[in-house]
Protein backbone atom coordinates (compact mmCIF):
# COMPACT_ATOMS: atom_id res chain seq x y z
CA UNK A 1 0.00 0.00 0.00
CA UNK A 2 1.08 3.33 -1.05
CA UNK A 3 2.17 5.57 1.97
CA UNK A 4 -0.27 8.59 1.18
CA UNK A 5 -2.98 5.92 1.08
CA UNK A 6 -1.78 4.21 4.22
CA UNK A 7 -2.16 7.58 5.96
CA UNK A 8 -5.68 8.38 4.42
CA UNK A 9 -6.33 5.04 6.15
CA UNK A 10 -5.02 5.82 9.27
CA UNK A 11 -6.56 8.82 10.14
CA UNK A 12 -10.11 7.43 9.14
CA UNK A 13 -9.95 3.85 11.48
CA UNK A 14 -11.36 6.00 14.30
CA UNK A 15 -14.86 7.19 15.00
CA UNK A 16 -15.85 7.61 11.60
CA UNK A 17 -15.32 3.36 10.89
CA UNK A 18 -18.72 3.52 12.90
CA UNK A 19 -20.46 5.85 10.60
CA UNK A 20 -20.20 3.41 7.51
CA UNK A 21 -23.13 3.26 5.37
CA UNK A 22 -24.69 0.19 5.17
CA UNK A 23 -26.31 0.79 1.92
CA UNK A 24 -23.01 1.23 0.50
CA UNK A 25 -21.98 -2.07 1.83
CA UNK A 26 -24.91 -3.85 0.29
CA UNK A 27 -23.84 -1.98 -3.36
CA UNK A 28 -20.43 -3.23 -2.90
CA UNK A 29 -22.00 -6.36 -2.61
CA UNK A 30 -23.72 -5.87 -5.75
CA UNK A 31 -20.92 -4.68 -7.54
CA UNK A 32 -18.35 -6.98 -6.95
CA UNK A 33 -21.87 -9.86 -7.95
CA UNK A 34 -22.30 -8.84 -10.87
CA UNK A 35 -18.80 -7.51 -12.19
CA UNK A 36 -19.78 -4.05 -12.88
CA UNK A 37 -21.88 -0.92 -11.79
CA UNK A 38 -24.31 -0.99 -14.55
CA UNK A 39 -25.24 -4.50 -14.20
CA UNK A 40 -25.53 -4.31 -10.83
CA UNK A 41 -27.61 -1.17 -11.08
CA UNK A 42 -30.33 -3.48 -12.81
CA UNK A 43 -30.12 -5.87 -10.06
CA UNK A 44 -30.55 -3.10 -7.73
CA UNK A 45 -33.11 -1.25 -9.36
CA UNK A 46 -31.23 2.07 -9.51
CA UNK A 47 -29.45 4.29 -12.08
CA UNK A 48 -25.96 3.84 -12.93
CA UNK A 49 -25.00 7.02 -11.44
CA UNK A 50 -26.04 6.65 -8.42
CA UNK A 51 -24.73 3.11 -7.57
CA UNK A 52 -20.89 4.61 -8.98
CA UNK A 53 -21.11 7.22 -6.11
CA UNK A 54 -22.01 5.43 -3.62
CA UNK A 55 -18.49 2.89 -4.69
CA UNK A 56 -16.57 6.27 -4.62
CA UNK A 57 -18.29 7.69 -1.45
CA UNK A 58 -16.95 4.53 0.52
CA UNK A 59 -13.73 4.61 -1.30
CA UNK A 60 -13.39 7.86 -0.13
CA UNK A 61 -14.23 7.50 3.41
CA UNK A 62 -12.19 4.40 4.11
CA UNK A 63 -9.30 6.09 2.02
CA UNK A 64 -8.52 3.40 0.07
CA UNK A 65 -9.47 1.82 -3.45
CA UNK A 66 -11.80 -1.00 -3.32
CA UNK A 67 -11.99 -2.24 -7.06
CA UNK A 68 -9.91 -2.53 -10.24
CA UNK A 69 -11.37 -0.79 -13.04
CA UNK A 70 -11.05 -2.72 -15.85
CA UNK A 71 -12.46 -2.73 -19.95
CA UNK A 72 -14.52 -5.48 -19.13
CA UNK A 73 -16.09 -4.67 -15.85
CA UNK A 74 -14.39 -4.40 -12.01
CA UNK A 75 -13.00 -6.68 -9.51
CA UNK A 76 -12.73 -6.11 -5.81
CA UNK A 77 -8.88 -5.49 -5.06
CA UNK A 78 -6.88 -6.92 -2.00
CA UNK A 79 -8.61 -4.05 -0.08
CA UNK A 80 -12.33 -4.88 -1.56
CA UNK A 81 -11.70 -8.06 -0.31
CA UNK A 82 -11.15 -7.40 3.02
CA UNK A 83 -14.03 -4.53 3.43
CA UNK A 84 -16.11 -7.59 1.40
CA UNK A 85 -15.63 -10.08 4.15
CA UNK A 86 -17.64 -7.97 6.31
CA UNK A 87 -20.09 -6.79 4.23
CA UNK A 88 -20.84 -10.09 3.23
CA UNK A 89 -21.44 -11.15 6.90
CA UNK A 90 -23.84 -8.14 7.12
CA UNK A 91 -26.17 -9.64 4.70
CA UNK A 92 -26.34 -12.71 6.38
CA UNK A 93 -26.91 -11.76 9.45
CA UNK A 94 -29.90 -9.56 7.43
CA UNK A 95 -30.89 -12.76 5.83
CA UNK A 96 -30.71 -15.27 8.87
CA UNK A 97 -32.99 -13.25 10.67
CA UNK A 98 -35.63 -13.04 7.68
CA UNK A 99 -35.54 -16.80 7.64
CA UNK A 100 -35.95 -16.77 11.52
CA UNK A 101 -38.85 -14.75 12.05
CA UNK A 102 -40.19 -16.76 9.43
CA UNK A 103 -39.43 -19.92 11.23
CA UNK A 104 -40.82 -18.47 14.18
CA UNK A 105 -44.22 -17.70 12.73
CA UNK A 106 -43.64 -13.92 13.72
CA UNK A 107 -43.99 -12.75 9.51
CA UNK A 108 -45.37 -15.01 6.18
CA UNK A 109 -43.59 -16.00 3.89
CA UNK A 110 -44.06 -14.17 0.87
CA UNK A 111 -42.46 -13.49 -2.51
CA UNK A 112 -41.06 -9.96 -1.59
CA UNK A 113 -39.50 -11.56 2.18
CA UNK A 114 -36.26 -11.36 0.87
CA UNK A 115 -35.93 -8.19 0.01
CA UNK A 116 -37.25 -7.73 3.92
CA UNK A 117 -34.15 -5.46 5.16
CA UNK A 118 -33.02 -4.27 1.70
CA UNK A 119 -35.02 -0.24 2.79
CA UNK A 120 -33.60 -0.29 6.06
CA UNK A 121 -30.13 -0.51 5.55
CA UNK A 122 -29.73 2.40 8.20
CA UNK A 123 -27.30 1.65 10.97
CA UNK A 124 -28.60 4.66 13.28
CA UNK A 125 -32.25 3.17 12.92
CA UNK A 126 -30.89 -0.10 13.44
CA UNK A 127 -29.09 0.72 16.70
CA UNK A 128 -31.87 2.59 18.19
CA UNK A 129 -34.20 -0.67 18.10
CA UNK A 130 -31.06 -2.81 19.37
CA UNK A 131 -31.28 -0.69 22.16
CA UNK A 132 -35.06 -0.20 22.53
CA UNK A 133 -34.97 -3.82 23.05
CA UNK A 134 -32.64 -3.64 25.80
CA UNK A 135 -33.39 -0.69 27.50
CA UNK A 136 -37.25 -0.53 26.80
CA UNK A 137 -37.66 2.71 27.56
CA UNK A 138 -38.63 5.21 24.45
CA UNK A 139 -37.39 7.91 26.90
CA UNK A 140 -33.85 6.71 28.10
CA UNK A 141 -33.24 5.95 24.03
CA UNK A 142 -33.48 9.23 22.99
CA UNK A 143 -31.22 10.38 25.52
CA UNK A 144 -28.69 8.03 24.57
CA UNK A 145 -29.19 8.94 21.04
CA UNK A 146 -29.71 12.71 21.25
CA UNK A 147 -33.15 12.27 19.21
CA UNK A 148 -36.38 12.78 20.14
CA UNK A 149 -39.22 10.40 21.85
CA UNK A 150 -41.29 10.64 18.42
CA UNK A 151 -38.17 10.08 16.16
CA UNK A 152 -37.81 6.43 18.66
CA UNK A 153 -41.39 5.72 17.98
CA UNK A 154 -41.51 6.81 13.95
CA UNK A 155 -38.50 4.15 13.56
CA UNK A 156 -40.34 1.26 15.40
CA UNK A 157 -43.56 2.45 13.67
CA UNK A 158 -41.44 1.92 10.32
CA UNK A 159 -40.14 -1.04 10.62
CA UNK A 160 -43.52 -2.85 12.22
CA UNK A 161 -45.31 -1.68 9.23
CA UNK A 162 -42.57 -2.94 6.88
CA UNK A 163 -42.42 -6.43 9.17
CA UNK A 164 -46.43 -6.68 9.41
CA UNK A 165 -46.13 -7.49 13.25
CA UNK A 166 -45.76 -5.42 16.37
CA UNK A 167 -42.50 -5.17 18.08
CA UNK A 168 -43.31 -3.73 21.54
CA UNK A 169 -46.21 -4.79 24.14
CA UNK A 170 -47.11 -1.46 26.53
CA UNK A 171 -47.28 -2.62 30.07
CA UNK A 172 -47.10 -0.67 33.53
CA UNK A 173 -43.43 -1.30 33.70
CA UNK A 174 -42.82 0.03 30.32
CA UNK A 175 -42.49 -1.69 26.86
CA UNK A 176 -41.89 -5.67 26.44
CA UNK A 177 -40.26 -6.46 23.66
CA UNK A 178 -42.49 -9.07 21.52
CA UNK A 179 -40.23 -12.55 20.16
CA UNK A 180 -40.05 -10.85 16.60
CA UNK A 181 -38.14 -7.69 18.51
CA UNK A 182 -36.02 -10.14 20.32
CA UNK A 183 -34.90 -12.13 17.15
CA UNK A 184 -33.98 -8.58 14.95
CA UNK A 185 -32.71 -6.79 17.11
CA UNK A 186 -30.03 -9.76 18.07
CA UNK A 187 -29.44 -9.87 14.64
CA UNK A 188 -28.91 -5.86 14.64
CA UNK A 189 -26.53 -6.03 17.11
CA UNK A 190 -24.38 -8.62 15.33
CA UNK A 191 -24.49 -6.20 11.97
CA UNK A 192 -23.61 -3.18 13.88
CA UNK A 193 -20.46 -5.18 15.55
CA UNK A 194 -19.65 -6.27 11.68
CA UNK A 195 -19.47 -2.40 10.80
CA UNK A 196 -17.29 -1.89 13.73
CA UNK A 197 -14.63 -4.08 12.60
CA UNK A 198 -14.60 -2.67 8.71
CA UNK A 199 -12.19 -0.09 9.54
CA UNK A 200 -10.08 -1.72 11.65
CA UNK A 201 -9.63 -4.92 9.10
CA UNK A 202 -8.30 -2.42 6.72
CA UNK A 203 -5.71 -1.09 9.04
CA UNK A 204 -4.05 -4.01 10.33
CA UNK A 205 -3.95 -5.46 6.54
CA UNK A 206 -1.29 -2.40 7.10
CA UNK A 207 0.71 -3.05 10.14
CA UNK A 208 -1.86 -0.81 11.77
CA UNK A 209 -4.15 -2.51 14.77
CA UNK A 210 -6.11 0.08 15.72
CA UNK A 211 -9.82 0.15 16.78
CA UNK A 212 -11.77 -1.16 19.82
CA UNK A 213 -11.81 -4.56 21.38
CA UNK A 214 -15.04 -5.23 23.90
CA UNK A 215 -13.49 -8.24 26.51
CA UNK A 216 -15.83 -10.02 29.30
CA UNK A 217 -14.09 -10.58 31.84
CA UNK A 218 -14.47 -13.61 34.50
CA UNK A 219 -13.17 -13.32 38.09
CA UNK A 220 -9.88 -16.32 36.99
CA UNK A 221 -8.58 -14.12 34.55
CA UNK A 222 -9.58 -10.62 35.35
CA UNK A 223 -7.23 -9.52 38.37
CA UNK A 224 -3.92 -10.52 36.74
CA UNK A 225 -4.30 -12.22 33.46
CA UNK A 226 -6.08 -9.58 31.47
CA UNK A 227 -4.79 -6.57 33.20
CA UNK A 228 -1.10 -7.70 32.61
CA UNK A 229 -1.90 -8.84 28.99
CA UNK A 230 -3.88 -5.11 28.21
CA UNK A 231 -0.86 -3.60 29.37
CA UNK A 232 1.67 -5.35 26.55
CA UNK A 233 -1.19 -5.27 24.12
CA UNK A 234 -1.14 -1.45 24.43
CA UNK A 235 2.20 -1.11 24.79
CA UNK A 236 2.58 -2.58 21.71
CA UNK A 237 -0.37 -0.80 19.71
CA UNK A 238 -0.87 2.50 21.68
CA UNK A 239 -3.79 3.61 19.06
CA UNK A 240 -6.52 0.43 20.18
CA UNK A 241 -8.58 0.66 22.76
CA UNK A 242 -9.90 -2.18 25.60
CA UNK A 243 -13.30 -2.15 27.20
CA UNK A 244 -14.20 -4.86 29.45
CA UNK A 245 -17.16 -5.74 30.71
CA UNK A 246 -17.39 -7.78 33.96
CA UNK A 247 -20.96 -9.82 33.94
CA UNK A 248 -21.42 -13.31 35.14
CA UNK A 249 -20.80 -16.16 32.46
CA UNK A 250 -24.43 -16.41 31.05
CA UNK A 251 -24.68 -12.42 30.70
CA UNK A 252 -21.01 -12.74 29.05
CA UNK A 253 -21.92 -15.68 26.69
CA UNK A 254 -24.86 -13.55 25.71
CA UNK A 255 -23.61 -10.84 25.16
CA UNK A 256 -20.64 -12.36 22.38
CA UNK A 257 -23.42 -14.21 20.90
CA UNK A 258 -24.93 -10.71 19.89
CA UNK A 259 -21.78 -8.94 18.82
CA UNK A 260 -21.55 -6.91 21.94
CA UNK A 261 -17.94 -8.18 22.77
CA UNK A 262 -15.39 -9.66 21.03
CA UNK A 263 -14.47 -12.51 23.19
CA UNK A 264 -14.42 -13.96 26.98
CA UNK A 265 -11.21 -14.63 28.81
CA UNK A 266 -12.20 -16.85 32.12
CA UNK A 267 -12.60 -20.74 32.78
CA UNK A 268 -13.85 -23.28 30.16
CA UNK A 269 -17.05 -24.22 30.13
CA UNK A 270 -19.00 -27.80 29.42
CA UNK A 271 -19.17 -27.44 25.47
CA UNK A 272 -23.34 -27.81 26.40
CA UNK A 273 -22.64 -24.12 28.51
CA UNK A 274 -21.09 -22.90 25.27
CA UNK A 275 -22.86 -23.88 22.36
CA UNK A 276 -22.18 -22.00 19.24
CA UNK A 277 -18.79 -20.54 20.85
CA UNK A 278 -15.38 -21.65 19.98
CA UNK A 279 -13.42 -22.13 23.34
CA UNK A 280 -10.02 -22.53 23.21
CA UNK A 281 -7.57 -22.92 26.31
CA UNK A 282 -4.71 -20.80 27.27
CA UNK A 283 -3.35 -22.44 30.18
CA UNK A 284 -4.19 -24.98 33.20
CA UNK A 285 -4.68 -23.92 36.45
CA UNK A 286 -5.44 -25.68 39.74
CA UNK A 287 -7.72 -24.69 42.72
CA UNK A 288 -6.20 -24.08 46.10
CA UNK A 289 -7.70 -23.16 49.54
CA UNK A 290 -6.81 -20.73 51.29
CA UNK A 291 -7.10 -19.35 54.68
CA UNK A 292 -5.55 -16.54 57.26
CA UNK A 293 -2.85 -16.68 59.05
CA UNK A 294 -3.25 -18.39 62.23
CA UNK A 295 -6.72 -20.25 60.98
CA UNK A 296 -7.60 -23.10 63.15
CA UNK A 297 -7.52 -25.92 60.51
CA UNK A 298 -3.89 -24.66 60.23
CA UNK A 299 -3.70 -26.38 64.02
CA UNK A 300 -5.25 -29.11 63.20
CA UNK A 301 -3.26 -32.48 63.20
CA UNK A 302 -6.22 -34.42 61.15
CA UNK A 303 -8.47 -32.32 59.04
CA UNK A 304 -11.38 -34.68 57.44
CA UNK A 305 -14.49 -34.09 55.77
CA UNK A 306 -16.50 -33.29 59.13
CA UNK A 307 -13.51 -30.59 59.99
CA UNK A 308 -13.62 -29.01 56.38
CA UNK A 309 -17.71 -28.87 56.94
CA UNK A 310 -17.48 -27.01 60.18
CA UNK A 311 -15.43 -23.88 58.94
CA UNK A 312 -16.46 -21.10 57.41
CA UNK A 313 -16.36 -20.94 53.25
CA UNK A 314 -16.31 -17.79 50.71
CA UNK A 315 -16.94 -20.07 47.52
CA UNK A 316 -17.57 -18.78 43.76
CA UNK A 317 -21.09 -18.72 42.79
CA UNK A 318 -23.32 -21.88 42.29
CA UNK A 319 -23.02 -23.42 38.45
CA UNK A 320 -19.45 -21.76 38.25
CA UNK A 321 -16.18 -24.19 37.34
CA UNK A 322 -14.47 -23.81 40.36
CA UNK A 323 -18.10 -24.12 41.96
CA UNK A 324 -18.45 -27.22 40.80
CA UNK A 325 -15.13 -29.18 41.09
CA UNK A 326 -14.94 -27.95 44.98
CA UNK A 327 -18.45 -29.97 44.39
CA UNK A 328 -17.36 -32.31 42.67
CA UNK A 329 -14.38 -33.18 45.08
CA UNK A 330 -17.06 -34.00 48.10
CA UNK A 331 -19.75 -36.15 45.61
CA UNK A 332 -16.86 -38.04 44.17
CA UNK A 333 -16.01 -38.78 48.02
CA UNK A 334 -19.70 -39.54 48.49
CA UNK A 335 -19.50 -36.40 51.09
CA UNK A 336 -22.00 -33.53 51.59
CA UNK A 337 -19.98 -30.25 50.50
CA UNK A 338 -19.94 -27.52 52.98
CA UNK A 339 -22.28 -24.59 53.32
CA UNK A 340 -20.83 -21.38 52.10
CA UNK A 341 -21.11 -18.45 54.07
CA UNK A 342 -20.15 -15.97 51.86
CA UNK A 343 -21.19 -16.67 47.70
CA UNK A 344 -19.08 -14.38 45.48
CA UNK A 345 -18.18 -14.03 42.10
CA UNK A 346 -14.86 -11.82 42.78
CA UNK A 347 -11.78 -13.38 42.74
CA UNK A 348 -9.08 -13.02 45.59
CA UNK A 349 -5.03 -13.82 45.31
Amino acid sequence: MADSSRAKLIARTGAEALAINLRQLHVLCAVADAGSIAQAADGLHRVSSAVARSISELEAMLGVPLFERRSRGMVPNANGDIVLNRARRIEREFDDARQLLVARGCIRSSPDVDGLFASILNGRRLAVIASLVERRSMAAVAREFAITQPAVSTAVKDLEARLGVALFERSARGLVPTPAADIVAFHFKRVLAERRHVAPDLAASSGLLKGSIHVGALPLGRTHVLPSAIAALLARHSQLHVATVESPYEALAASLRSGDIDFILGALRAPADAKELQQEPLFEDRLSIMARAGHPLTRTRRIDFDTLRRATWVLSRPGSPSRELFETFFSEARQRPPTPAVETGEYAR
